[in-house]
């Protein structure tokens, strides 16, 4: 059953009961507040699973991001969506009209027979799922729908996703492919509001030792700003902004060393006295901007760091962030991410995902058995590369990230003789980026295509930049693959943990924490392992290879093995 929803901007929303294809069943609903009629019935918690006063059922709404925090806030949890944005996102892109603005709003005027409202935003500008939650606002509807009723195009741009999700090659992948982004949404917000735990106090302590005071003027913090007069010291009483790689290059080549840019790696291939110290400022630096006093002002409230983010916010499904570099918390800051008393957390990170992936995904019988073991290169060295896995990891890494020259050349020869299969599926997905073709993820998302990715990628400019675009669909077939792996694995443990009194609390690409009371950490932990397993089998089915996944209990992020 689906409960189709259209909220207002005070709490309140339409309502209607529809079957699982679309169709009515039941009558218009006003509800004053969504929130309580939504709340599971018999008063339970936040995270109860029950039957809520508007039935049991799947919510369909315009977008998760503009309308499940306040529910949040409101302690209402939804158990299962469908996010009418994020899956027309995917939808335009299988399509090969990514990017495309307002896909909604576009969507229900070809419906009510309406132009489509303008929109200035650049097309390579907006992913899939962004800023596209106004669809239903009154504001947005054409002169000529005058009548246009928001609930009834809901329904309808409903089931007319379901009609081309019906065309689509593997329409059962594809159907858990827009299940897993709903449910991601959910969790996504869900994470913002409930917010990650953070010692404020830890996290000052932290930024005094390795910054030093803060400017009472506001600059450079005290250790930050002795480093800068260091380097102009090392540099002849020549003073420059550390931070500016221009500054820094026309340092050194007043030096007479010229360098291509002031990376890290090419640092420390020079030897000069600047080198050190700005390696180090470049470290403290990064943390001051980025976590420092003012970050800690804007982001953490009530001993809790709330980020904000964006599922599907990276072309291969990748979660990004609005603000707060909440994917990027360095180690040594993680010291600050406590968890409370009497709580502990449960951490679980994926080894070897990437690698693990083109094995299942090519089906490669020799590879899927390598990847049954604990560590995939070590086994990968004993059948192919004579017990050296070094060069089995860099072999297996060139071939998903497309670094096919060099030192690279011969492992990867022996990785093409020993597993053909395997590199035919990432080589095959390169040669269509290459011609200026479109690839798929094992569940059906689809890369960009190259004029809404980056000039640098059309293979109308040149054949170095037909190969950049290779090398990007080589690995985009792999990395959208593992971003869909996570995205189910979050959706099965999310809902394994309802009642439980945990709660996710941090999510990064390939790993996950749980804050949980302590007691409870063991069986949280086997829940974990248990989604795992059933993530591959969901996925893949009856495959040999095997993503293991590292689980540790702590009481302190920085901790985690």
């Amino acid at each position: 059953m689906l409960i189709a929803a259209v909220p207002d901007q005070v709490g309140g929303a339409r309502l209607r009961r529809l079957t699982d294809a679309g169709a009515p069943a039941g009558p218009v609903e006003e509800v004053a507040d969504l929130a309580a009629t939504l709340r599971p019935v018999g008063g339970g918690g936040a995270d109860s699973a029950g039957t809520h006063r508007a039935g049991a059922g799947r919510l369909l709404w315009p977008s998760t991001a503009d309308c499940y925090p306040r529910l949040v806030r409101a302690g209402t949890r939804v158990p299962r969506c469908h996010d009418l944005e994020l899956t027309e996102g995917l939808l335009l892109g299988y399509a090969g009209r990514w990017g495309e603005p307002r896909a909604l709003p576009a969507a229900w005027a070809r419906l009510v027979g309406g132009p489509v409202p303008p929109d200035p935003a650049p097309r390579a500008a907006v992913p899939p799922g962004d800023g596209q939650g106004a669809l239903f606002e009154p504001e947005t509807a054409p002169p000529a729908a005058a009548g246009f009723d928001p609930l009834t195009a809901l329904v309808d741009v409903y089931g007319d996703q379901q009609a081309r999700i019906e065309r689509t090659e593997h329409q059962a992948r594809f159907r858990l492919l827009v299940a897993a982004e709903s449910a991601g949404a959910l969790i996504a917000a869900e994470m913002g509001v409930d917010g990650l735990p953070w010692r404020v106090d830890v996290h000052d302590e932290l930024l005094l030792d390795l910054l030093g005071e803060p400017s009472p003027v506001g600059g450079a913090p005290r250790k930050v700003a002795e480093l800068a007069a260091r380097i102009a010291d090392a540099f002849g009483g020549y003073r420059i902004h550390p931070e500016s790689p221009a500054e820094v290059l026309r340092a050194f080549s007043r030096e007479g060393i010229m360098l291509p840019s002031t990376r890290a790696w090419v640092l420390r291939g020079i030897d000069h006295p600047a080198v050190p110290l700005l390696l180090e400022h470049k470290e403290l630096y990064r943390i001051w901007t980025a976590h420092g006093w003012s970050w800690r002002q804007q982001w953490v409230h009530n001993g809790r760091f709330h980020g904000e983010y964006v599922p599907a916010g990276v072309v291969s499904g990748r979660w990004a962030t609005r603000g707060g570099g909440a994917l990027q918390i360095p180690k040594v800051v993680r010291r600050a991410v406590r968890a409370d008393p009497g709580w502990t957390f449960v951490v679980a990170d994926a080894g070897q995902l990437e690698p693990r992936i083109l094995a299942a995904v090519s089906a490669d019988p020799k590879m899927s058995r390598a990847a049954g073991a604990g560590d995939m290169y070590a086994a990968l060295a004993t059948e192919a590369f004579a017990g050296d896995r070094a060069t089995a990891k860099v072999a297996l890494l060139g071939a998903m990230y497309g670094q096919v020259g060099g030192q690279a050349a011969p492992a990867l020869a022996t990785l093409r003789r020993s597993y053909p299969i395997a590199l035919s599926y990432v080589e095959d997905a390169a040669r269509v980026g290459e011609s200026g073709g479109l690839v798929r993820s094992w569940l059906g998302r689809t890369c960009p295509p190259p004029s809404a990715t980056s000039a640098q990628l059309d293979p109308e400019t040149g054949p170095g930049a037909a190969r950049a675009r290779g090398r990007f669909t080589r690995n985009f077939v792999i990395q959208a693959t593992a971003a869909e792996w996570a995205l189910v694995l979050l959706a099965l443990l999310r809902t394994d943990l309802a009642g439980t009194g945990a709660q996710l609390v941090f999510f990064q690409h390939d790993e996950v924490i749980v804050h949980v009371p302590a007691e409870r950490a063991p069986e949280v932990a086997a829940a974990i392992e248990s989604a795992g397993d059933r993530t591959r089998r969901l996925l893949f089915g009856d495959t040999p290879v095997r993503f293991p996944l590292g689980v540790s209990i702590v009481d302190c992020y920085a901790d985690a093995k």
